[in-house]
């Protein structure tokens, strides 16, 4: 099953409103666990327990300063964003935004070669 990721979105003229169909399907933490409970016959407590046990060192990792590396899957690694000017529009004013860092994935070259090539590209 190919989990594809678009949104549609459909203008209708006669109303002059746009309505947005998501033809997204969703995979959430219940249906990995199911899907891992199922695939190794593994009590779904258990598989749900090493599943939260897993994305909680991810976090930890990443809050101490630690990237986390997955061979053949991805980085979890953060990123700095520099210090830029904002805009307050409702006062009108201009506010300094501080560098900060971030959380972000950046998948292995074969996890996305695998999507490029097993998904069709929706418009």
């Amino acid at each position: 099953m190919n989990y594809c990721l678009f949104n549609l979105y459909i203008c209708t003229l006669e109303k002059n409103t746009y309505t947005n169909i998501n033809l997204r399907k969703k995979m959430t933490k219940a249906d990995i666990v199911a899907k891992i409970s199922e695939k190794l016959g593994l009590e779904k407590g258990d598989v749900q327990a090493t599943v939260e046990s897993f994305m909680e060192e991810v976090k930890n990792s990443l809050e101490t300063g630690d990237n986390v590396y997955l061979r053949g899957f991805g980085s979890f690694i953060i990123k700095t964003r520099a210090e830029k000017t904002g805009r307050n529009i409702s006062k009108n004013t201009t506010i300094k935004i501080p560098a900060h860092n971030i959380p972000a994935f950046k998948p292995a070259k074969i996890f996305v070669d695998g999507v490029k090539m097993n998904t069709e590209v929706k418009n």
